[in-house]
């Protein structure tokens, strides 16, 4: 299994950004993001962005950034955009792929298969 660490920045999306007072009367940072603006959906236990990591081809620098995250829209949002929108939408964030490890192929005795198998040999054991 591969790790993958993402970043999201949920100031892409269409917010108000502003400081009220918590129970306790101090100051907090508050982020409100409009669900409909914003092309999100209500689920039954949330609600939800739809997002794509979209793999770095040509990464610049020392980055170790190997995906960019955008957001998925609904195909009438999509269609009715101008080429020029589609290209200049927000990138969301980042992912990085940590690593990738393979199963090791399992290695079968040939002793151990046929001792596995009872009956006539036209005959699967499934």
């Amino acid at each position: 299994m591969a790790n993958i660490s993402i970043k999201i920045n949920l100031r892409q999306f269409k917010h108000v950004f502003k400081k009220m007072k918590g129970k306790d009367g101090n100051d907090i940072d508050v982020l409100i993001i409009p669900v409909e603006a914003n092309n999100l959906f209500l689920g039954e236990k949330g609600v939800y962005a739809d997002l794509t990591a979209i793999e770095i081809k040509n990464k610049s620098g020392d980055s170790k950034d190997t995906h960019l995250i955008k957001q998925n829209l609904p195909k009438e949002v999509y269609n009715a955009m101008t080429d020029e929108e589609k290209k200049s939408t927000p990138i969301m964030g980042n992912a990085i792929l940590w690593s990738r490890q393979e199963p090791e192929p399992q290695q079968y005795n040939s002793e151990q298969f046929e001792s596995s198998i009872e009956g006539p040999d036209d005959d699967l054991p499934f």
